[in-house]
This record gives structure tokens, sequence and C-alpha cells, in this order.
């Protein structure tokens, strides 16, 4: 066995959520702390020196006074859109036709789609980023791309090819016997391999006819070990046309619900403009909501009820749903999410956006215990962040009083330049 790595710095984890507990019981700072990684596990954390002294055969990186954590997990994405991102947009659907459908018709190339794979991946580890959740396209050779991309860099990452069969060019259609057989397939050479996870992924109820969505709620009764990724109530003109497609249903949850497609392993996306039903019902199923902060101020969608749905007792994780969202990165991510929370009226605190970042998506994932945190027996997805790392950040900490004050404007103001380095299955990946 390879020697373990010792790497030294602050360093940040979490006890308990700190939307639930105070925070000096929720997290652990170490002001000289240090991670031991042993064959790709975090074996233990704590005081540096103490470690040091404790393992003097591991190989040593100094991280100085920069801040390690637990790496980013970002719990709904769109890696085929990687190279639309930023496209001007107007609403949903008006967006979708535009620019992600004829981007995603590509995808049938399998050289064009490992070319974006890589790209994708190597601009999210920029960024801190070591799991993500991804939605492919419909076809197989996007998914193959992508879990290919992942399993060479050991990669822990979720994913599923996107079905689609009405309300979508010709082309980017599946139908639901193929879009049942190609899941299946995919989920039996994939799933749980190495660190790859299946999500099930209808894109949403508009673009599959009730026989998909069926389809897909009986694959998922079969595999129930597998994930399903979906969207949820991001628009109200979204809604008001799931209604009309669905005049039967109760609510845009029930269009799921009555296929099968809810469950405690379901992830929705968005989630911005739920009834009271909707809410009972993911509340008590246990299922986990995405919020996607930066594409829902820029296609304008609306304000995400963080608070209300949190003291509700719903679990919730952070995403960049890049490419409607505007930015790769989770700093961006978590500032944007602080904006929202604010025109709320609910400011986060900067443990509460780091938890959300990390353990909160771990959880929406089903991956808490692999992922998302600095605790020994997880695997060792990491991020180093320089809490200095402009000019602007620099003088703003500088001033800083305790931990809180001195990451803040990293998570307001930060970007890739914050990343000092990025570790991803217990080893390094260049971030910069």
């Amino acid at each position: 066995m390879p020697a373990p790595t010792l790497l030294l710095g602050q360093t940040l984890s979490f006890v308990k959520n700190p939307f639930a507990a105070p925070l000096e019981e929720a997290v652990r700072h170490h002001r000289h702390g240090g991670v031991l990684i042993t064959a790709g596990k975090i074996t233990e954390v704590g005081d540096g020196a103490t470690l040091k002294a404790a393992h003097p055969q591991a190989e040593v990186v100094n991280y100085g006074d920069k801040l390690i954590c637990a790496g980013f997990v970002d719990a709904h994405v769109h890696y085929p859109q990687t190279g639309i991102i930023a496209s001007w947009g107007k609403r949903l659907i008006d967006w979708l036709n535009s620019y992600t459908f004829p981007e995603e018709m590509r995808f049938e190339d399998p050289v064009y789609a490992a070319e974006v794979a890589t790209r994708y991946l190597d601009l999210s580890a920029r960024h801190g980023v070591t799991t993500m959740a991804s939605y492919c396209t419909i076809h197989p050779e996007s998914v193959t791309a992508f879990f290919s991309a992942a399993q060479a860099r050991g990669q822990r990452v979720v994913a599923g090819k996107t079905c689609m069969d009405r309300n979508a060019p010709e082309g980017l259609r599946d139908s639901a016997q193929s879009a049942y057989d190609d899941s299946k397939t995919l989920i039996d050479r994939w799933h749980g391999v190495d660190r790859l996870s299946y999500a099930i992924t209808p894109r949403f109820s508009p673009t599959s006819t009730p026989a998909q969505l069926e389809a897909l709620g009986a694959l998922w009764a079969e595999r129930p070990d597998c994930l399903m990724q979906t969207h949820l109530s991001e628009q109200l003109d979204e809604i008001a046309w799931v209604k009309a497609l669905f005049p039967q249903a109760r609510d845009y949850l029930d269009t799921y619900e009555q296929f099968g497609l809810l469950g405690a392993r379901g992830i929705y996306g968005h989630a911005i403009h739920l009834e009271p039903r909707e809410k009972d019902r993911l509340r008590d199923i246990g299922a986990g909501l995405v919020h996607c902060p930066t594409s829902n101020t820029f296609i304008g969608s609306g304000l995400f009820d963080m608070k209300g749905l949190i003291d509700n007792g719903h679990r919730v994780g952070l995403a960049t749903d890049t490419g409607g969202g505007s930015s790769f990165s989770m700093l961006r991510t978590m500032a944007t999410a602080y904006e929202v929370a604010q025109l709320r009226h609910h400011p986060l605190h900067a443990a509460e956006l780091m938890w959300l970042a990390t353990q909160g998506a771990a959880q929406v994932l089903h991956l808490q215990d692999q992922i998302g945190n600095l605790a020994p027996g997880l695997e060792a997805d990491l991020v180093v962040l320089n809490l200095a790392s402009t000019p602007d950040i620099a003088q703003r900490s500088k001033r800083a009083e305790d931990l809180w004050e001195a990451l803040f404007p990293t998570l307001m103001m930060g970007d890739d330049r914050a990343i000092a380095a990025t570790w991803i299955g217990g080893r390094h990946h260049d971030a910069q």
C-alpha cells in the first residue's frame, strides 16, 4: 500500500446540520488542522502537528492558512449544455428551443460527446466540484461518454440518459419503449461500477407522454437502487403548460406521482412554485429538492423558499444547473443563493451555504456516506480554498475576527482563483 498523504491547513467539517443545530455544535474548525488520506479515503482529521507526529511516513502537502473542506457537490447539471452556458435567453421554453435542443442533437456523435464531457469535467474541477448529478441527452452515447470520462479520473458522478418522446424536435425524441430499453441497458452497464451511479431521467413532464412516464416508473420500481432526477415547478408558464397537458392531475407533482416517479431517491430540480400538497408529499416521502439559484435568476424563474422548505423538514441541496445556470462555480452559486434568501428576508450563514454545497447536496444524492464532508471513512474528495485569492477579497478577509468573516468574502466574491487545489479520490487535480 502506498504511503499516506497528509494535507495541512485550516480544516472545516460538519458534525451536525447547521440549519438544525447551533454553529458551535454543528461545525468543527481546526486553525492548524490536517487531513490524512490513505488509498483514496480520509482516515483521520484533526490537529495537524499531532497527525504529522503520528504518521512520519506520510507525504506532507502544506497549504498554510488555506481552508481544506469537502469537495463541492453539484446536485443538478446538464453537461451537454457546457458550450451554450450564458446564452442570452427569454423564458425557459424559448431557451430550450433556441439553444438547448439544437446543441443536444450533436451528442449522437460519440466523439463530440466525449470532447464536451472531458471539457465539462475539467472546468468543474477548476471550480472545486468533485461530484455532480448530470442529465445527458437522449443518446446513449452521451451517457457512455460522460461515465467513461469520469471513470478515467476515478470520479464519483451520477448521470442518466434524458428521456423525451414529445414536445421536442425531430431527432431529439425517443419513445416509451426505447427510453425504457436504453435506460435499462445503461443501468446494467454502468450503475455501481467504480464510483458511478445511474439516475433514471425523464427531462420533465411536458416532454414525456404518459406512456413514457409509466415506462420509466416501472423501470424505477425494478431498479429502486437507482436515483431518479427530473424538473419540477420551475416557472409559472411551465406549470400552466403541465396542467394543460395533464388535466386530470392534481398538480405538477402528481404528473410524476401517478406514474411511480415519486420516491425517497427522487431528485427534483428547482421546486420553486410548489403547492401545499406537493410540499407535504415531497417531505413525507423524503424526496430531495435542488436549489439552482443562478439559473432561477438568469432565466427569471422565481425565488426558492429555502427557509420555508428547510423549516418544514425538506432535504435540500445546491446546484449550478449548468448551462441554464450562468456559472460552473459553486462559489458563485452560494453567493446567488444568499441573495435569493435575502430577497426572501432570511439571510443564510456561511456555514449553511457551505453545508448546502457539500453535505446537503450529498444527502440529496444519497451519497452522504461516501462524500460531502471531512470525516474518517469518507472518500477523499476535497477542495482547498484560498481565502485571499484576489486583492478585493484579501483586503476584506484581512479584517476578519473569526473563520466565518474570513470565509464569507470568498463565498460572495470568489471564483476559480480561490480554488487552490482540488482532490478527487485522494489524487490531486490541478485547479489552475
